[in-house]
Parts: C-alpha cells; structure tokens; sequence
C-alpha cells in the first residue's frame, strides 16, 4: 500500500493550480443518466472516486471515453470525458462500487426520473458519519415513487407516467438530496420546488450543466430551487468549476509553512468563509481575479475558533485542515463541528506530532503549541488526510503518512503541485 514520506520544515514558494472540483464532476458526471445524447465534461480532475463513478456507469451501460489530458508547465488543465447513456443495459447500481463512495447513489435520481426504476445499493464512502439516505428517499416518495428497501438495497418504482413535480421540503440541508432530487425533477411531470435545499457551488454548477442540457432550473445556490419539468435532454459540453476545497487546503499549507503560494485557476467567492478566517489568524491572503495569493511572515499565527456550517459558512471539508493550522498558532482555538458525528478522527493522528488537542463532545479546544515534529501517521478519511501534509510539511524531521489512497479520492497530482512549491515530498510504494 502507498504511503508518503515527507521531510518537512520548509516554507513553500511559487504556483499551485487548481483542479476541477470532485464534489462538482460527480454529479455531472451522475447527470449523464438523464440523456440519451452524449454529455461531454471538461477540466476534470485526475482522481480515483471519478474513476469508480466512471467504472459504475459503465456498468449501467454508458459509454464513456476518457482523453487524459497532458497538464500545462503549472499544473493547469484537466482531461475530458464523453459520456453516452444512450443505451443503457441496467439500472442496477451493485453494492460492489456503491459501497466505495457515497456518491454513486446519486444515479438513483436520473435513473427512476428517466426509465421508471432503479434499484441502487446503500452506499459507502468516508467512515464519518452516517449520513443517512432517507432525505433522498423521503423525496422521491413526494414525487410518487413507491420505494422499497430489500437486502441492502433501495429498489425505487415511479408511477405510471412518471415522476410527478411535488414541493420538497427538507428538515436538513443535503448536498447530496439536493443533487439527486435536482435531476430526478429535471424529467417530472410539472414543477417542484426543493426548499431548505444545499446552496452550494457545486449544487449551481450541476444546475448550469442541466439547464444547458434543456432543463428548466431557477434558483439554484439559493435556499429553494423550482424545477420544471421536461420530457427530455439534450447533450451538452460543460467545464467543472475549480475545487474550493483543494483551494483552501493549499491555502492552508502555505500559511502554515510560511513563504508565498499563488493558487491560479480558483473561484475565490466560492471559499470567502476560509479565507475570512484565515486572515483573522494573521494570513495574508491577496485576491486578483481567479488568483488568490497566500503568504505569512515569520510572525506567529492568531488561535481563532470556527464552526462548521453549511455553505456558505465555513466548510466541514476544511475543518481537519484548519484545526491543523491552529495547532501552532498562538493561544486556544475552539472548533465546533455541525455536520458530521465522527469528524475528529484526525486528531489523535495530529497528537503524534505533538499537537494539543482536547475532545469535548462536537467540539475540538486546541492548544497552540511552538512547533510540531514529524510522526508515522495514518490517515482516517480523505480531508483528515490533506491535514496530516499539512502537519508534515510544517513539522520538523520525517513523516510517514500511511493509507493515502484517501488522497487519491480528492487530490490530483498532490506530491507534484506541493514539490514544485519546494516541498520535500515523495511517494513510497
């Protein structure tokens, strides 16, 4: 199994540029379902959950032609995928690759709206939490679709002569309910409106995407979205907006090592919660266009404390990384975590390099101290990973993280985009 081996202590110095968004190219790709004419998605990132997706959709019986881009001298670009659902051979999703991601039970949404069935296994993914799939299903069964669980699956039927537009209210903010109800409204007969729904970038880039394919969307990346329904979708060529998470995350190394990164091909609006905080801690964080330029003299960093909320307040998604750049900041930060149950996996994993940090209940008291020191570590889930880089690239001597196949879900090229910044960074096999 792959690790990383880091010799850490040094300030990191040049251009980092970002990657199309995973949370974005997932449900795009997802959305190839709705079609029987081909979906063609540009700048997408290199990663391993797009090819488990990719590997599913084929299953189902969607073509899909990959074109592996060459990456420019920083690192920009990403490769494109042709998807054609046109002939489609199941709409049976095996517990085999939905059990490795969670979001591979977004075909639920496109598959029942489009052929009046599916059935989908429960899904895997990060062990952080349950997360649980009954928004989804609650959803589909105001929109008439009799659904039924058998033996680890979610067999979903809609009534004859198709799903039927429906008010949606959520009693939570689902990113992923909000994705999957999206399309599967998108082919409904009638509107529906999805209140309290995900506000996300990503939740209006899926929304863009359909409303090219000849959807009918308002509304998205607010808090109610009104579809209207269409018998059919076209094709359509779309670009994956740049990742908001890789953005923070390298944002976030760069200030805890010291020195100067420029992070290009970003959308800045989309992380202003991060980027916020980061400042009150002593960041300096310059924005020009879709660059945002991050650099910390050699003073100390500031203790600030956060709480995880959903978009667009200060993302879970950044929450091990930004507990990582308090860990040798000056003072006690208090972290409080909304979202997921058991996201604080990373902390014990941080305490090996000397770190800290106190549990109570949903909040993290870290105490800053002067320096960490490298550590074998193992990471827990993917973000949780980005944050023990982080802490080896920061830390003096040797770090051996271990399990990084986590990395390969979100981060493309991780090793290169950080040793072109002068990190001494590798991968052992």
């Amino acid at each position: 199994m792959d690790r990383i081996r880091i010799l850490g202590g040094r300030p990191l110095s040049g251009r980092i540029a970002i990657s199309g968004a995973k949370n974005a190219a997932l449900p795009l790709m997802t959305a190839a379902l709705a079609s029987d004419e081909p979906l063609v998605l540009e700048n997408l990132p290199r990663l391993t959950d797009v090819r488990t997706l990719a590997r599913l959709l084929s299953e189902l019986g969607v073509e899909t032609a990959l074109e592996e881009l060459p990456r420019a001298g920083d690192g920009s670009g990403g490769d494109r995928l042709t998807l054609n659902a046109a002939n489609i051979t199941s709409t049976t999703a095996s517990y085999e690759l939905v059990s490795k991601m969670r979001a591979s039970f977004w075909v639920l949404g496109p598959l029942v709206a489009r052929f009046g069935e599916a059935k989908v296994s429960l899904p895997g993914g990060c062990a952080i939490g349950a997360r649980p799939v009954d928004l989804y299903i609650k959803g589909l069964e105001k929109m008439g679709c009799e659904i039924e669980l058998d033996e680890g699956y979610v067999i979903a039927r809609a009534p004859k002569g198709g799903l039927q537009g429906a008010v949606i209210r959520s009693p939570l903010v689902s990113v992923g309910a909000t994705h999957t109800l999206m399309m599967a409204a998108a082919l409904a007969n009638g509107v529906t409106t999805l209140e309290n729904a995900a506000r996300e970038p990503e939740v209006a880039d899926l929304a863009e995407c359909l409303n090219a394919m000849g959807a009918k969307i308002e509304g998205a990346g607010t808090s109610s979205i009104r579809i209207e329904g269409v018998k059919k979708l076209h094709g359509t060529t779309h670009k994956v907006l740049p990742d908001r998470i890789e953005t923070g995350s390298y944002a976030m190394a760069a200030a805890m090592t010291g020195g100067e990164v420029t992070l290009t091909g970003t959308r800045p609006d989309t992380i202003e919660a991060a980027l916020t905080v980061m400042r009150a801690a002593g960041v300096e964080a310059l924005v020009k266009g879709d660059e945002i330029t991050v650099r910390r003299n050699g003073s100390r960093l500031q203790a600030v404390d956060v709480v995880t909320q959903v978009y667009p307040g200060f993302p879970t998604d950044l929450q091990a990384q930004f507990m990582t750049l308090m860990t040798c900041a000056e003072g006690e930060a208090e972290i409080t975590e909304t979202i997921f149950e058991n996201r604080f996996m990373h902390v014990q994993e941080l305490a090996r390099f000397g770190a800290n940090i106190s549990l109570h209940g949903d909040k993290a008291i870290v105490h800053g101290v002067e320096k960490l020191k490298g550590a074998p570590v193992m990471a827990s889930d993917l973000r949780a990973s980005a944050a023990l880089v982080i802490a080896g690239l920061a830390a003096e001597g040797e770090t051996i993280i271990n399990r990084v196949y986590h990395l390969d879900r979100g981060f493309e090229r991780i090793e290169d985009k950080l040793g072109r910044c002068g990190a001494r960074i590798e991968r052992l096999k």
